[in-house]
């Protein structure tokens, strides 16, 4: 195991009707409030009107900023700081999922930088100070309501990066699991890739002497893998989203990456496809995760095995670990084509002429390699979404 440090400061207020104590949860902060939201379905739900009543209570003054769109573009954080300047905001609070999320982090961490927010997903810049941040998540997937990351595009380019800073974690977060109720059946199963992807980066290490944590990320995908089916079957099951809500914020708040390295190349690989073809974060993710496994289990297949029989209860074949290894991941395949999701790019209508070019920004023209578990170049990213066809 390795040496860490664990902190993460966010408060997490779950249970039914907890979006109507948003007021009290985000007095303390100040008085003038950022609201920010998606495309508007919180107001078609209710959730925008119960939301408003209970700041509204709490003597707060609403600025508002909807828009956000599924892989959420710089464009919008820009227009967020210059909001929040011109209106002397204290806190943002964020009613949606991961984009929305996000979005809010890019906005708060912005609004004292003098250069363009864009400075901090390149690494020009890191944030000194940023606005308190409040979550009412609606949509399990991201983890970013307990995360320190943010990922945007930037139309310009076609490009989707992510950064992450101790100052961007959410100050607090609601998870209402009924609020998840209306999610359509594609949505809950990207979001369900999404969380296992989060489990797969810090589960597929190096590190040795990790047995406690090994476990704990099993145990949260076995839930992911059992639950998300059952949630798509019966959407309004209350105890099925509770538990898949919470997993989607164990999965990515860091307890289950201490003391271990982490791999987050399938990420990275991915950024690229949804960057160029605006595809689901999660449908992306169920295409390159199984061919980047195919591409590493050689060398690396002991982890691999595990994955199949602690996870998918495969016995394991002694003499042969690298069958076991096979079966976990068409295993893995199935269980995301069971949800409808795609597995290979063809599925999701994408053919291989960007192939060489997605590889290329993935790893910045050759300046940085991808991964840990094992790592990966410009050709090795390319051969894997070859796999991936």
């Amino acid at each position: 195991m390795l040496d860490f440090s664990y902190q993460n400061g966010t408060r997490i207020h779950f249970g039914r009707n907890t979006e109507r104590d948003a007021g009290e949860l985000t007095a303390p902060y100040g008085q003038t409030v950022l609201l920010l939201y998606g495309q508007g379905s919180i107001r078609g739900s209710g959730l925008y009107d119960r939301v408003l009543l209970s700041l509204e209570n709490k003597g707060l003054r609403v600025v508002e900023l909807g828009g956000v769109r599924p892989n959420p573009t710089v464009e919008l954080a820009r227009q967020g700081i210059e909001l929040c300047r011109k209106k002397r905001v204290d806190i943002i609070l964020a009613v949606g999922g991961g984009s929305v999320i996000d979005s809010a982090k890019a906005i708060a961490a912005g609004i004292d930088h003098e250069g363009d927010v864009w400075d901090f997903y390149t690494g020009k810049a890191e944030p000194q100070n940023a606005l308190p941040v409040g979550v009412i998540l609606t949509i399990p997937a991201a983890g970013s309501e307990s995360s320190m990351f943010s990922v945007l595009s930037n139309p310009e380019g076609q490009w989707k990066k992510g950064f992450g800073h101790p100052l961007l974690r959410p100050a607090f977060a609601i998870l209402n699991p009924e609020l998840t109720f209306s999610l359509p059946a594609y949505q809950t199963a990207c979001g369900a890739s999404d969380m296992l992807a989060h489990v797969m980066e810090r589960y597929f290490s190096n590190t040795p002497h990790v047995h406690l944590s090994d476990r704990l990320c099993e145990g949260v995908m076995k839930t992911i893998i059992e639950l998300a089916p059952l949630a798509i079957m019966d959407p309004e099951d209350y105890d099925v989203r509770a538990e898949l809500m919470w997993a989607g914020t164990v999965a990515h708040h860091d307890f289950l990456n201490s003391g271990r390295e982490t791999d987050w190349a399938s990420h990275g690989i991915e950024h690229e496809i949804s960057a160029l073809y605006d595809l689901a974060h999660g449908a992306g993710l169920s295409i390159v995760f199984p061919a980047w496994m195919r591409y590493v289990v050689q060398g690396n297949t002991g982890k691999m095995a595990q994955f199949a029989t602690r996870v998918f209860g495969f016995e394991l074949d002694f003499d042969h670990p690298d069958r076991t290894a096979m079966l976990g991941i068409e295993a893995l395949e199935d269980f995301y084509i069971k949800l409808g999701l795609p597995v290979r790019l063809c599925d999701a209508g994408i053919d291989e002429d960007r192939i060489s070019e997605m590889a290329r920004k993935a790893t910045g023209d050759g300046a940085w390699t991808l991964g840990t578990y094992r790592t990966l170049d410009s050709e090795a990213v390319a051969d894997i979404l070859q796999l991936a066809k």
